[in-house]
């Protein structure tokens, strides 16, 4: 049984199961990693949820000397991270049962409160195990149709980076594992610790259970037509200033007409609500980042501190005082 000479310090597990998804692991490996080095109480572990000791990744990084899961006594202090994997594996019913073992222990860490966490797809191991019925969960936005037909005990929410529900955590996808990890020491050891492992991995800005999985950034572009997406690059380099239908068509020459039409069609939005998201999204930035009310409605290119308040609660039920 492994022990560890500090009984007080917080274990935290990361269990790597065949076909790991690197990032899903190292992302919030590495927060932990941080915290560590800033004093944080904690033990890092890599665990096998199988026999095997010796993993190949999805990408082919092999890991090798794992420890298996049963070795570890957990408290309810304690964290096991559970990443995503190669999609089809999920679907191996030879895989799913040779992980029947690991889902039972982790039924049982489940009664004792460890703090449970997954990332991206490792929200199907979780359900697996039964952990989640009748409980809120997240997974990659990708999945969640196919998560909802498999679990419909399960209540999975939509667009959502983070989900946290009791002793639960679960996430969305790499990056917004990476957010989970910062939660969690914000949570436990307090905002600084978290805010200097954010400067460290250089994550200057961090996001909450509630923001959504894709940024403003990344919706809409999802298209091969060339002309909207360099009408995109203008509303995005422009943001900051004043500019009007005529000003894009000009850049992208087109007439004012034809780029309406066209943007609607290509996007499913109108030019003028895309440009309302890319500010409302860069004044919440800013906002996170304590910067003043006054500088924000001109970054973000609104008329007024009065505009930027109207506008924003369009968006956002529960804003920071401001």
């Amino acid at each position: 049984m492994h022990k560890d000479n500090n009984t007080t310090r917080r274990k935290v597990l990361f269990v790597v199961p065949s076909k790991v998804h690197l990032l899903d692991i190292n992302g919030p490996a590495h927060i932990f990693y941080e915290a560590k080095e800033y004093g944080a109480d904690v033990d890092l572990h890599f665990v096998t949820p199988t026999i095997e000791n010796k993993v190949t990744s999805s990408a082919g990084l092999i890991f090798s000397d794992l420890i298996h899961f049963s070795e570890f006594q957990l408290t309810d202090r304690d964290f096991i991270f559970v990443p995503g994997i190669y999609f089809s594996l999920l679907q191996n019913s030879h895989f799913i049962k040779n992980c029947t073992p690991f889902f039972e222990w982790l039924s049982i860490q489940n009664n004792k409160r460890v703090h449970i966490c997954s990332v991206c797809t490792g929200t199907f191991l979780l359900a697996e195990s039964g952990i989640l019925e009748r409980r809120s969960c997240t997974t990659h936005w990708k999945r969640l149709e196919t998560f909802k037909k498999r679990y419909p005990k399960i209540d999975v929410k939509d667009n959502r980076l983070f989900v946290i529900d009791d002793n639960v955590y679960t996430s969305a996808g790499i990056s917004s594992g990476i957010d989970l990890a910062l939660y969690i020491l914000e949570e436990k050891f307090g905002s600084k610790i978290a805010v200097d492992v954010a400067k460290e991995a250089v994550i200057y800005f961090r996001r909450g259970e509630f923001d959504p999985q894709l940024s403003i950034y990344l919706q809409y572009r999802n298209h091969l037509e060339e002309r909207i997406h360099n009408a995109q690059e203008f509303i995005i380099q422009n943001i900051h200033r004043s500019f009007n239908i005529s000003d894009i068509a000009e850049e992208v020459h087109m007439s004012s007409r034809n780029l309406t039409r066209l943007f609607k069609k290509t996007t499913g939005i109108t030019i003028h609500l895309y440009t309302e998201k890319l500010r409302v999204e860069k004044a919440l930035n800013l906002l996170s980042e304590k910067n003043k009310i006054e500088l924000i409605a001109d970054e973000c290119g609104f008329k007024s501190v009065s505009q930027l308040r109207v506008v924003l609660n369009k968006y956002r039920k529960h804003l920071p005082d401001f």
